[in-house]
């Protein structure tokens, strides 16, 4: 498989994507969510929207590049260095599921999204089962999953719309 060429407008499409992630993720963050569903650690995932949105329109590796990015960033802007193993390994199980997802024709966006979100709860029940040490929190992950299918479904549907918006812009993909 040859290497993309990163080219100045794709590398700042990059940078302004991972920035909007980055923002997504503040706002949320803004927004308790909890006070609706009362499960510690429940998102809805705004910043995914950027993530699955470059999976489709850039591709597999700017995707990654720019989920990798958005983690760092955001632990070290919100001083948070542990949650940094909770963001990285529920991003990467997630970008490696929709990766692969993607390539089932029969599967929307919607189906992509959906199975991300399922795994990135597994992901970071996996970080939680590492931080501490016991495998006691999987008895959390069917509640997770459960959520992951309305937090998956919003971002497949706001990717939808974007894709369909953008269908009316004149934008080259370099």
């Amino acid at each position: 498989m040859a290497m993309q060429k990163w080219t100045t407008k794709h590398l700042t499409l990059c940078a302004v994507l991972t920035a909007l992630a980055l923002a997504l993720s503040t706002l949320e963050n803004l927004f308790p969510i909890t006070l609706l569903i009362p499960l510690p650690g429940v998102k809805l995932g705004l910043a995914n929207i950027v993530t699955l949105f470059a999976l489709y329109y850039l591709g597999t590796g700017s995707a990654f590049a720019i989920l990798i990015a958005r983690c760092i960033l955001g632990a070290v802007f919100a001083g948070n260095a542990s949650a940094l193993l909770f963001s990285l390994l529920g991003g990467v199980v997630a970008m490696v599921i929709m990766a692969l997802l993607r390539r089932c024709r029969p599967l929307s966006v919607y189906g992509v999204s959906v199975a991300g979100a399922a795994g990135h709860n597994i992901g970071q029940i996996c970080a939680a089962m590492i931080t501490l040490g016991n495998t006691m929190v999987l008895g959390y992950l069917p509640f997770l999953l459960l959520v992951s299918l309305f937090s998956g479904a919003l971002t497949g549907f706001v990717v939808a719309l974007l894709f369909r918006a953008m269908e009316h812009v004149n934008l080259s993909r370099s």
